[in-house]
């Protein structure tokens, strides 16, 4: 898959057939459309194109600095290859694009610059200036500058009754199955293991640290997971804690985690950490030794469960 950073840089002799938005976790929502996108451009000799923005409009439109986002751009790049999407541009959104004309849009960018002979969207999908043109408004200017629009129903849409807010509530309420079900995928993330405090060495369970760069990565609700990761070709699980570990007062925000039947230095190492359970919230526990009998309790349900989904 080719990657542009603006749609300046976008360059095909090709025709392309298009679908654009935020994309937002790549869903199963979203490859209802993706899919078509992929298959008709294979029929029909058409470069497949996925035009995308970022920052979220959000973040520039509504100063909404808090909205965190299921996918980050590499993590979003990853999932759209992985659909066999052949060209992705990410644009950068700012308000002076957001200013557009919905004719500007399409005859500078959509059929000048992307060549585009067929668009497929949504039935509710909104865009240019204000958002104030329809899908009805796009099949009028298909039918000025030649390109075909392919609406994707309500009805559709509806019988996987999916959307990007739904996920980020189930992972801020540590609903994590069922995130996992709409995504279609377990939910991941991919930071560097940075040095911590040691803490669980000291108590019998070494711990990997986890630091994510990008701070609008949606981090599921605090609480111990299990969770699977993949180091160096092989397949490991261990137990993520996210939080503040409340037994030790003086600990920060934390991502760390305790790989099970694992022993290897991983400092510096960037690991894809992929979340399959969650098993309970965050707790205070009045002693050491309390804590390290729920641990042991922890890491048996773990194993448990695991050798349950692997047979």
């Amino acid at each position: 898959m080719k990657i542009y950073n603006n749609l300046q840089d976008f360059k095909s002799e090709k025709n392309s057939i298009l679908t654009l938005g935020t994309f937002d976790g790549v869903h199963l929502g979203h490859k209802v459309i993706l899919g078509k996108l992929v298959k008709q451009a294979n029929e029909r000799n058409l470069e497949s194109l996925v035009l995308t923005f970022f920052p979220h409009p959000r973040m520039v439109l509504q100063k909404d600095n808090d909205i965190k986002l299921l996918n980050t751009i590499p993590e979003k790049s990853e999932l759209l290859n992985k659909i066999g999407i052949q060209n992705l541009i990410i644009h950068p959104f700012d308000n002076e694009f957001s200013r557009l004309t919905a004719e500007d849009f399409v005859k500078n960018i959509l059929v000048d610059k992307l060549h585009i002979k067929k668009i497929i969207i949504g039935y509710d999908h909104r865009f240019g200036r204000n958002r104030t043109a329809t899908i009805d408004d796009l099949i009028d200017f298909g039918k000025v500058y030649n390109f075909e629009v392919e609406q994707i129903s309500a009805e559709e849409l509806n019988e996987v009754t999916i959307s990007s807010t739904k996920i980020r509530n189930a992972l801020d309420n540590g609903a994590i199955e069922l995130a996992n079900q709409y995504l279609g995928y377990n939910y991941f993330l991919s930071g560097k293991v940075v040095g911590g405090k040691k803490i669980g060495r000291t108590i019998g369970f070494p711990t990997a640290n986890i630091e994510i760069p990008e701070d609008y990565k949606l981090i599921p609700k605090n609480g111990v997971y299990i969770v699977s990761s993949i180091y160096k070709g092989q397949k490991i699980y261990g137990m993520m804690n996210i939080g503040y570990n409340p037994t030790f007062p003086d600990k920060n925000y934390s991502l760390e985690v305790n790989f099970l039947d694992f022993d290897q230095d991983l400092y510096n190492q960037t690991l894809t950490i992929s979340f399959i359970k969650h098993i309970r919230e965050e707790l205070k526990f009045d002693s050491v030794e309390e804590l390290k009998k729920q641990i042991k309790l922890d890491k048996d349900f773990s194993l448990a469960y695991l050798k349950l989904i692997n047979e």
